[in-house]
């Protein structure tokens, strides 16, 4: 599959640079409360228990919930995003994600936990979490496998610092005043949301205020497009794609919620992919503390996998952006992106039957490795498959069918450990659903490629053909003209030796006429 470019907002319209940075840093903070969140919470579990005198299974609701809301509500946020665009949204959503660990810190019992902590934050990060990619798409586009590589590295980042913080907010203050400064803490998003300005009215600024214009980095289109030839054609020719793109856009931004992506064979291919992936991505980082511990491993050391996994992936989300926006890797990414899948449901595999602390090791730094190429790259695959028209709703859309996918693999996995005791079933479950996920990707783009290929030539030699005969018809005009001026020259050069006229008057006027007529003929 091909780089393609963005649909709704141009290539060349994105900065790659500027203001962008700001957006990408703003991102980089929403991403991590996003998917940190919901595990950092975990650290506050076992007082609630002992302050409502409930199971461990009853307080992992609350993570679920948050969870299930962040994908679940995949259709709503781009809804609102179509209607309202980003930055209003993101607001909004940064003081939802607030007030329900705000009130969260008032609850009498577990259900009302769930309705604050659960329903209303998992909202207000939803709300974030989706635009914030969006506008990342629109900020950058030649440097976008580096931005969302990025961006994504705020998971680990923010999960290194979120569990230990909150553990010395539970110390120091109970999980009541824990859940009061988180709420704070949550705040951010409303920073975050209010540097996600509109690319359009950035511009147009910049028209404006000379001030603006630092913001948006000079492009080489600025600096040659005074140097092309027949500059009237391409003006003429990009105002009109111009209009006929803003028509269309007008039309497109009537579709709150736009369906119209199933049609692409791509992003059904795409989906189902990662429907797949997402039912045995999240099932190791999940069990491999139980797992360690049921071999008898120390608590702490059990922990401190956890911890290992983080940190190679805060390296590797980056690392992995990078690759992917070599010139070589660009055009293939989504193969980039199977390869790393492939990769990390070997791991799982080969990984089932380590015996050893040091062999659990082994496997969360290769799993790391691996995790953080998938985590870098799987936004990138959709946008790059979409483009930035319909990435609103895309996004939305698959969120929503990863939802279902993220209620069935973990529990799936638990059930299985009970009914086997087995913690190596649930290793080989996993691999297989990666590598699975992977072979469906490459096999599938690969045999679409193939049968797109032919259609492409017939196409290119259509076009071949009538351009070589259009310069053949120019050729021919060419020699034509060319023989005629010769005749011409020829007429001119037997008139001019005729014997002058006696009167002086006859063959001079006979040579100029025929040298004026020859003249206007040329001209």
């Amino acid at each position: 599959m091909g780089h393609s470019k963005p649909g709704g907002c141009p290539s060349k319209e994105a900065p790659d640079g500027g203001w962008g940075w700001m957006v990408l840093i703003g991102c980089f903070v929403i991403t991590g409360f996003s998917y940190a969140f919901p595990k950092a919470v975990s650290v506050y579990f076992k007082q609630l228990m002992h302050e409502f005198h409930i199971g461990y299974s009853d307080t992992a609701w609350i993570s679920s919930i948050i969870l299930a809301m962040l994908y679940g509500t995949g259709p709503l946020c781009s809804i609102v995003v179509n209607r309202f665009s980003c930055r209003p949204v993101m607001l909004v959503g940064g003081l939802l994600a607030s007030s329900g660990m705000i009130l969260a810190s008032f609850s009498a019992n577990i259900t009302q936990l769930y309705l604050t902590a659960g329903v209303l934050t998992g909202l207000g990060l939803a709300l974030n979490f989706q635009p914030s990619l969006i506008m990342l798409g629109r900020y950058f586009d030649k440097k976008r496998p580096l931005a969302n590589g990025l961006a994504a590295a705020g998971s680990p980042v923010f999960l290194s610092a979120l569990s230990p913080f909150g553990q010395v907010l539970l110390d120091y203050y109970g999980w009541r005043g824990g859940f009061l400064i988180m709420g704070g803490l949550l705040l951010n998003c409303c920073t975050c949301g209010a540097v996600m300005r509109p690319l359009e009215s950035l511009r147009q600024s910049s028209k404006d205020q000379p001030e603006a214009k630092e913001m948006l980095p000079t492009t080489k289109a600025e600096v040659t497009g005074l140097e092309l030839e027949n500059s009237q054609q391409v003006v003429t020719r990009n105002s009109t794609k111009d209009g006929s793109r803003k028509s269309g856009t007008n039309k497109k931004s009537q579709k709150l919620l736009d369906f119209s992506v199933f049609r692409s064979r791509d992003f059904v291919i795409y989906t189902i992919s990662k429907f797949i992936l997402v039912l045995g991505l999240f099932v190791p980082p999940i069990m491999i503390v139980n797992y360690a511990k049921d071999m008898g491993i120390p608590d702490t050391e059990a922990a401190f996998l956890l911890s290992i996994i983080g940190f190679i992936d805060i390296f590797a989300r980056p690392l992995s952006g990078v690759v992917a926006g070599l010139d070589l890797v660009r055009p293939r990414v989504a193969y980039f992106f199977s390869f790393s899948m492939l990769c990390n449901g070997l791991t799982d595999v080969l990984s089932a039957k380590a015996a050893t602390y040091s062999g659990l090791v082994a496997f969360c730094v290769f799993f790391g490795v691996t995790y953080g190429m998938v985590g870098a790259l799987q936004f990138e695959v959709l946008m790059d498959i979409v483009g930035s028209q319909k990435f609103p709703s895309a996004i939305g859309l698959l969120l929503l069918i990863e939802a279902f996918a993220v209620l069935i693999g973990p529990p799936s996995a638990g059930h299985l450990v009970d009914a086997f005791n087995n913690y190596q079933l649930i290793f080989y479950m996993a691999g297989s659903e990666l590598i699975l996920s992977s072979v469906f990707l490459s096999g599938a783009f690969y045999l679409c490629l193939r049968q797109e290929q032919p259609k492409s030539s017939k196409g290119q030699q259509q076009v071949e053909e009538l351009a070589l005969g259009e310069s053949d018809t120019v050729q021919d005009c060419t020699g034509d003209l060319c023989e005629s001026l010769k005749e011409e020259g020829s007429l001119e050069q037997s008139l001019s030796g005729l014997p002058r006229d006696r009167s002086g008057t006859g063959a001079d006027t006979g040579g100029t006429e025929c040298s004026e007529q020859h003249r206007k003929t040329s001209l």
